[in-house]
């Protein structure tokens, strides 16, 4: 079986990372961890190009180092892992690797954003899920 997991740096997917921890998979289950780096365009008028490459570089390393760190989390758990920085928007990336990677689960985690936030920030979760080739795993933060 081979599960993406896509990530970012929030308590949601930390979710998402826990539960596949603990959850029961075939033998020989590889997972690979996936984060995406948006471009940044917008920072063009804040001060030209350098300045854009400048941040669009620490926001790559940024997603490197994440994906890093949960690789090695989940390979000291025991899975087989690889980890991808996806460039471009979360939920487009997150459909190509799936595609790509042949996978047969995609989890992820929900920020639960409802109303204007969802229409704003939009939904990596409701996106994949009615996108993805693969069945789709979306795990929300316990409720306290």
């Amino acid at each position: 079986m081979k599960i993406v997991i896509g990530v970012d740096d929030s308590p949601h997917s930390r979710a998402a990372m826990e539960y596949v921890k603990r959850a029961t998979w075939p033998k020989g289950t590889r997972v690979v961890i996936a984060t995406a780096s948006k471009p940044l365009y917008a920072l063009v008028d804040m001060g030209g190009a350098s300045y854009l490459q400048e941040a669009q570089e620490f926001d790559v390393k940024h997603h490197e180092e994440l994906a890093a760190r949960m690789e090695r989390e989940l390979r000291d758990a025991g899975f087989e892992t690889s980890a991808k920085v996806l460039f471009g928007d979360a939920r487009e990336a997150l459909i190509e690797t799936v595609k790509l990677e042949g996978a047969d689960l995609l989890v992820v985690g929900s920020h639960g954003r409802t109303g204007f936030d969802k229409l704003l920030m939009g939904s990596v979760a409701s996106h994949v899920v009615t996108h993805a080739p693969c069945n789709v795993l979306v795990v929300k933060l316990p409720k306290k």
